[in-house]
C-alpha cells in the first residue's frame, strides 16, 4: 500500500494559505499619515485650546468696543486708536522699560548669588552646613506675601522707599536658585575640583572657568524663571512704590482698567499683548537651556 507524502501541498491548500497570509498582513498606512496620528490629533486639539485665549486677545486688541461685543473673530478697525491710548495716553512703554531694568538686575544678581551659594554648599565644609541648607529649603515655603509687612518696614528703615533698590535688593537671594545649583554641582564629577586644586585655581577661578561653562543650561533655566517672576510682580510694587513713573508693567496694566464701571476691552487687551512680548522673547531665546536645565544628571 502506497503511503501519502505529508509534504505534498495541493493547489487548494496553497490558495487557502495565501488568503490567510493576506488577511493577516497589516495594512500599510499612507506616507502622509504620521505613525501615531491619534497623538498628533490630541496635541493639536490641546494647542488650539491653550492658544485660543491669546489668539482672541490679539483679535480684541484691534477692535472697538462695539466690535468686541459683536463677537467677531476677525481683526477690527481700531488698532491705531488702541495703540495710541496704550502707548501715548497711558505711557505703557515707560512701565515696560522700568520692569525690564528691574527684571534684568534681579535675574543677574540672583544668578550670581545662586552660583556662589551652590558652590559653597557643595565644595566647602563649614559647621552647620546642612542646617543652613535646611533653612534655605524652608524659605521655599514662605512666599513674599507672608513677609510683606515686615519687609516694608525694613526697607523704609533703610530709606529705600519709593526707589528701585526696594524692588531689586530684597529679591536677590533665591532659595530656588541655591537648590538648583547645589543639585547641579553635586552631580559634577569630583575629579574636576581636584584637578583645579592641583593646578592652583582659587574657588572663584574654579567657578567661573570650569563650573560656569558647563552650567549654561541651568543658568538659562533659572534666568527664565526669575525674569518671568519679576515681570509678574504686582503686590510689592503697590506697597513700596509711590512714584507712578517708576512703577512696573503690571501696575501700568491696572491703569488701563480705570475706576469707572465701563471697561474698554480693546486698549486693555492691547496692553496685555504688548506686556507679554518681553517674557515670550526671553523664553524663546533660552528655550533650549530651559528645557534641558532641569536634567540633573552626570552627563550634563
Amino acid at each position: 500500500m502506497e503511503r501519502e507524502n505529508p509534504t505534498t501541498i495541493t493547489a487548494g491548500s496553497t490558495e487557502a494559505v495565501t488568503r490567510t497570509a493576506i488577511q493577516a498582513a497589516p495594512r500599510r498606512r499612507p506616507a502622509w499619515v504620521p505613525e501615531r496620528w491619534y497623538a498628533h490629533i490630541i496635541l493639536w486639539i490641546a494647542c488650539i485650546i491653550i492658544g485660543f485665549p491669546l489668539f482672541y486677545a490679539i483679535i480684541v486688541s484691534t477692535q472697538s468696543q462695539g466690535e468686541v461685543f459683536a463677537y467677531k473673530f476677525i481683526p477690527g478697525t481700531s488698532f491705531a486708536d488702541n495703540w495710541n491710548i496704550v502707548i501715548n495716553n497711558r505711557n505703557l512703554h515707560t512701565y515696560i522699560f522700568n520692569t525690564i531694568f528691574i527684571a534684568i538686575a534681579v535675574t543677574v544678581g540672583k544668578t550670581i548669588l545662586s552660583l556662589l551659594s551652590g558652590l559653597a554648599f557643595v565644595y566647602f565644609k563649614f559647621p552647620g552646613k546642612w542646617l543652613v541648607f535646611g533653612f534655605v529649603l524652608i524659605t521655599l515655603m514662605m512666599p513674599t506675601e507672608i513677609l510683606i509687612l515686615a519687609l516694608y518696614r525694613f526697607v523704609n528703615t533703610l530709606g529705600w522707599g519709593n526707589t528701585y533698590m526696594a524692588l531689586i535688593v530684597p529679591f536677590l537671594a533665591s532659595a530656588t536658585g541655591t537648590f538648583l545649583f547645589r543639585q547641579h554641582f553635586a552631580n559634577i564629577p569630583a575629579e574636576l575640583s581636584e584637578a583645579a586644586q592641583l593646578d592652583g585655581a582659587t574657588p572663584l577661578q574654579f567657578l567661573f572657568r570650569v563650573l560656569v561653562p558647563i552650567s549654561w543650561n541651568t543658568i538659562g533655566a533659572l534666568a527664565v524663571i526669575q525674569f518671568v517672576y519679576v515681570w509678574n510682580m504686582y503686590i510689592w510694587p503697590v506697597f513700596i512704590m509711590r512714584d507712578q513713573s517708576r512703577q512696573v508693567v503690571q501696575q501700568g496694566l491696572r491703569t488701563l482698567i480705570g475706576g469707572d464701571a465701563s471697561l474698554v476691552y480693546g486698549p486693555l487687551m492691547m496692553g496685555a499683548v504688548i506686556a507679554s512680548i518681553p517674557p515670550i522673547l526671553v523664553f524663546i531665546l533660552l528655550q533650549k537651556q530651559f528645557m534641558s536645565g532641569f536634567q540633573l544628571s552626570r552627563d550634563k
